[in-house]
């Protein structure tokens, strides 16, 4: 049977002191330092992906050089020291309890970039779900070209609403080998670990394949394209975009079927179902600094009523020193509200200046208006709104949606060598 992109692969995970070693994604409580300085005081030199990834709440407030170094240094370092356990050839089942008591149940294995494709108009197996902003790439890329290692939290999602895959190896964990079982820190709720067996593995990749099928992708989703999205980056849009970036440049310096043969031709993922029960999209508001509040509230309100466009009325509410007001676009230019937000917002900065923050929670927006944020809530799209928005319209407007609260994202757990 042929395989359409995601394979099992040489997994590592620590021998020991898992509380300790999982960190949420480093794009978490990016305004929240102090988030990470709690998470630092308790890894407190253990073993930790702490130690190998760059919080972006600190991307302003330390020397990138300097902690790029100390994190390639970091790696090569557990290695040396016998940190990890290598499982060979595996895919991880993972079950992880939210902070509302709901499972999201996953499957960790390699993506194959060369089913990747991020740019506009992109007809790959693997599509990205927001647009990429090539500026954002360079310091990523930075992080890891030369980074033994790859621990992702990047997620992938699949619009399984018949088989349920994935789901299904609830049933049969208590005969697979468990390989975690912990508590996450700050809040992160419980997460746990099973080896699939090859029996598994191939029940899985036969799900997807069917999911590859022209003639049910167009069947499906009431379109004649014949080149089917069976992936969307539901998380890590611009991680999983570095990957490809960093393989682009490995395919430079080797002949082709060495390239083709190298670990950084994939990365590492969780896949999920579009369908899991657990799985709930969240609005990603919008807080901004370093701008006057008065000129804001009066350029906003000629944008809301000077745009002419074709779609019907969007609403959103401003926040400003912790009080919230209404605002209506009566004739918004896109077909989401946080489109019409994100091209106010790019061109208000660009005139003016100020610095837009992406924010996880409605009570953390209110708390920065407080300190002098301006703050924007969002209404989110329907999570059955995805693949048929990225299939007739392509990437969404960059933090569009998020799967669930900033301590429900995915933690740094499993790790592979990518060099």
């Amino acid at each position: 049977m042929e395989t359409i992109g995601f394979y099992p692969g040489d997994i590592l995970l620590p021998r020991e002191g898992f509380p300790n070693w999982a960190v949420v994604a480093c794009d978490q409580f990016t305004s929240q330092p102090e988030y990470w300085q709690q998470v630092e005081q308790q890894v407190n030199g253990h073993p930790s992906t702490y130690g190998m990834v760059f919080p972006e709440a600190y991307l302003e407030m330390v020397d990138f050089d300097e902690k790029i170094a100390s994190i390639n240094q970091t790696m090569e370092q557990y290695d040396k020291d016998g940190v990890f356990r290598e499982y060979p050839n595996c895919m991880v089942y993972v079950e992880r309890t939210l902070k509302n008591g709901k499972v999201r149940k996953g499957v960790v294995g390699l993506l194959d970039l060369e089913q990747y494709d991020f740019n506009k108009g992109s007809t790959s197996l693997v599509r990205a779900t927001e647009g990429t902003i090539l500026d954002r790439l360079p310091p990523r890329i930075r992080i890891r070209e030369n980074a033994l290692l790859e621990s992702p939290h990047i997620v992938v999602l699949i619009d399984d609403e018949q088989d349920h895959q994935l789901e299904h190896f609830h049933e049969v964990i208590a005969q697979r080998e468990k390989l975690y079982d912990f508590d996450l820190m700050q809040q992160g709720g419980h997460i746990s670990g099973y080896r699939l067996t090859d029996e598994d593995v191939k029940q899985l990749q036969q799900s997807l394949s069917r999911l590859a099928d022209p003639k049910h992708f167009q069947e499906k989703y009431g379109v004649e394209q014949s080149s089917p999205l069976v992936f969307a980056v539901g998380d890590g849009n611009h991680s999983l975009a570095t990957a490809k970036r960093c393989y682009e440049d490995v395919k430079r310096s080797l002949p082709l079927e060495q390239a083709l043969q190298h670990p950084a031709r994939y990365a590492l993922v969780e896949l999920n179902n579009l369908h899991d029960e657990s799985l709930e999209f969240e609005a990603i508001h919008r807080a901004v600094f370093g701008v006057d509040a008065a000129l804001f509230l009066q350029e906003i309100l000629q944008y809301c009523q000077n745009v002419k466009g074709p779609y019907p009325e969007q609403q959103f509410e401003l926040v400003i020193q912790g009080t919230s007001q209404p605002f209506t676009i009566p004739h918004p230019e896109h077909t989401l509200t946080i489109g019409s937000i994100q091209q106010f917002l790019d061109e208000y900065v660009s005139r003016h200046g100020g610095k837009v923050d992406y924010i996880h929670g409605k009570d953390v927006v209110k708390s920065l208006s407080e300190k002098g944020a301006v703050g924007i809530l969002a209404p989110c799209m329907q999570k059955s709104e995805l693949f048929r928005t990225v299939i007739l319209e392509g990437a969404l407007p960059r933090k569009t949606f998020s799967m669930g609260e900033a301590c429900d994202k995915r933690y740094y757990l499993e790790c592979r060598k990518i060099r």
